[in-house]
C-alpha cells in the first residue's frame, strides 16, 4: 500500500481527514484490500460516534434512482447530508446510466467541503468517462474529489487468490 506524504496510517486511524472534510480514494487490484480498509475506517468513524453510511456505489445509484421515481428523493438526499462519512465501495464496477450518473453527481457534490468521502475503485481517473459516459460530469467529479482527497494506491496482488483453495489444490 502506497500512503501519500498528505497523511499517515495515523490520521486515517484517528480519522484526521475527516476533521477537515477531506476524502479517501482507494484505488488498487481487485482483492487488495480496499473494501476491507473502508470498512475498517467506517467502523472507527461509528465507534467514535460519528454518522456513517457504507454503500456498493451501484447500490447507492439505484436507491437514488428509486427514490427520484417515487418522489422521495429530497427526503434521502437530506439523510446522506446528515452523514459525517459516505462510503462508495466498488466505484465504477458498473457504468451508469445519465440519470444515475447526475444523481450520484449531486450526492458527491453536495458532501464537498461538507463531510468525508471514501470511494474505493479499480478505476483510474483517466477511464471514468466510461462509467459516467458525459466528460463534463466526469471532468467535473473528479475535481471535486480531488481538490481535497489522499490517494492511497493499493499495489499488490489479490489476497482471495493468494489464498484460494484452488491455487493450493493446483501447486500439489
Amino acid at each position: 500500500m502506497i500512503i501519500p506524504n498528505t497523511t499517515s496510517i495515523d490520521g486515517i486511524k484517528t480519522l484526521e481527514f475527516m476533521d477537515r472534510n477531506e476524502n479517501l480514494i482507494l484505488y488498487g487490484r481487485n482483492g487488495a484490500g480496499k473494501s476491507h480498509m473502508a470498512t475498517a475506517v467506517g467502523v472507527e468513524a461509528c465507534m467514535q460516534g460519528k454518522k456513517v453510511r457504507f454503500y456498493k456505489t451501484a447500490t447507492l445509484v439505484n436507491e437514488l434512482t428509486d427514490a427520484k421515481a417515487d418522489g422521495s428523493l429530497t427526503k434521502l438526499l437530506k439523510r446522506l447530508s446528515k452523514l459525517d462519512l459516505l462510503i462508495c465501495d466498488e466505484w465504477g464496477y458498473l457504468p451508469f446510466d445519465a440519470e444515475g450518473s447526475q444523481l450520484l453527481f449531486q450526492v458527491i457534490a453536495d458532501c464537498y467541503e461538507k463531510r468525508s468521502l471514501i470511494i474505493t475503485t479499480n478505476i483510474e481517473f483517466s477511464k471514468w468517462n466510461g462509467i459516467f459516459y458525459d466528460d463534463q460530469l466526469t471532468a467535473a467529479l473528479i475535481d471535486r474529489l480531488v481538490h481535497h482527497s489522499h490517494l492511497i494506491v493499493f499495489d499488490r496482488d489479490s489476497w482471495r487468490f493468494e489464498h484460494s483453495l484452488m491455487k493450493d489444490s493446483a501447486t500439489k
